[in-house]
């Protein structure tokens, strides 16, 4: 845990109304471009969900050169947010799509298919994870590897320990995202339903549902004890927000986005949260931050994603989406590449990074703690996660295309006999 995390976040215990291409406005102002349920696929959410895991890579290794590079130690909110923004968004504009073409029985079903697909992957993931820790833990008589990864209670009680990670209440250190992932896909339908029918009522009420979250503690339980590190009941407002700007709700607020006022107060509200940020990894300079202001600041909870997390990924995705447009020449360069390709495969790559994440444990603790190793270990994951989703991406497309001149020969064939 970084000097970030252990500051911003409380200890664990335990541990649309449309889809419709719309023409754009005509105004004096920039317009700002979104996904439309077209064709053509929005490489900006591929590239920052990649970005988004290798951001959660680097943070699950121990402190290194890299991690200076993370966002989480320059502002409140970390790749988290990202990845769940961009999961409600792409899921909504999805099957959002599928509720309005074919209803919302068959959208409900495809939808639990995805679910039901994701719990697939955590459960595999769970399992050669533990294989994993207590391989190594044995293997060179290391308790610590257990107790480091949160398995001791796994170890003493098996039997109990999976049934509980079955139902999603037991995971190791760094299994949090899925299960989070797993229940907001579960209330998709409802939301889409709900957004169906009003989409700006919808996120008011997801809202509301945060706001009685904190006011009324509101929380799932973990086991053996604690509760999640990722509280579903705060953490939707992000999912429903992506989704609701994904069914239209992000093209009205573009002249809003194009407005010079929230580019400056985005900056100013970026640049506050930067100096704060510092004071956790520089004391002299914690003299700077009022006392009044830090009682009412701390802690900055990331379980419940605390409202400064929020408006601080707000005040990230103005910026972003002012100054990288959907039709950025960029998005089409070699040295972007690997960030896309990581995000256009992100349940894969998500699960290869957990594993690459303990093995860089490993090799840090057995082999060389020193700097050139960190760099060496962070550098190998991310290429093994660029090279795993490239092999992804190759056997789809070639699958893809043994498929299409399958379907072309058997057209072929029955033009010839009808003829």
């Amino acid at each position: 845990m970084s000097i970030a995390d252990r500051i911003a976040a409380p200890p664990l215990a335990g541990a649309t109304d449309t889809l419709a291409r719309e023409p754009e406005p005509a105004t004096a102002v920039p317009s700002i471009s979104f996904p439309v349920a077209g064709g053509e696929r929005e490489l900006r959410l591929d590239l920052f969900r990649g970005l988004a895991l290798w951001l959660i890579f680097i943070d699950h290794l121990p402190p290194n050169l890299l991690t200076w590079f993370t966002i989480r130690n320059y502002g409140f909110s970390d790749a988290t947010e990202i990845f769940i923004f961009i999961s409600g968004y792409t899921a909504a504009f999805v099957y959002g799509r599928a509720m309005l073409e074919a209803g919302f029985v068959v959208a409900t079903a495809r939808i639990l298919r995805r679910a039901w697909q994701i719990y697939v992957a955590h459960v595999f993931l769970f399992t050669i994870f533990l294989a994993e820790i207590s391989y190594v833990a044995t293997s060179f008589e290391n308790p610590l590897y257990t107790e480091e990864m949160g398995i001791m209670d796994f170890l003493k009680q098996p039997d109990v320990t999976i049934v509980q990670a079955l139902l999603l209440r037991f995971r190791p250190v760094n299994m949090d995202v899925l299960p989070l992932y797993i229940v907001l896909m579960l209330f998709l339908p409802l939301i889409l339903w709900l957004m169906k029918w009003k989409a700006d009522v919808t996120l008011a009420l997801s809202a509301l549902l945060y706001a009685v979250t904190w006011e009324y503690d509101l929380y799932l339980s973990a086991y053996p004890n604690g509760y999640w590190a990722f509280n579903p009941f705060a953490w939707q407002l992000l999912f429903v927000f992506g989704a609701w700007c994904a069914l239209g709700g992000a093209k009205r607020m573009s002249q809003i986005l194009s407005s010079n006022v929230t580019l400056w107060l985005s900056v100013a509200y970026l640049l506050f949260a930067f100096c704060v940020t510092m004071t956790w990894y520089f004391p002299q300079l914690g003299h700077l931050m009022p006392r009044r202001l830090a009682q009412w600041m701390y802690p900055i909870d990331k379980t419940d994603l605390d409202v400064l997390r929020f408006t601080h990924f707000l005040a990230l995705a103005a910026v972003t989406v002012r100054f990288l447009p959907r039709d950025w020449p960029g998005l089409r360069s070699p040295w972007l590449r690997p960030l896309i390709l990581c995000g256009q495969h992100s349940l894969e790559i998500f699960c290869l990074g957990v594993f690459l994440a303990f093995a860089g444990h490993f090799v840090l603790a057995e082999i060389s703690g020193g700097a050139a190793m960190h760099l060496v270990v962070s550098i190998s994951g991310i290429l093994i996660m660029w090279a795993v989703a490239w092999v992804i991406s190759w056997y789809k497309h070639s699958a893809d295309k043994t498929a299409s001149r399958k379907k072309d020969a058997v057209g072929n064939a029955d033009m010839a006999g009808g003829g």
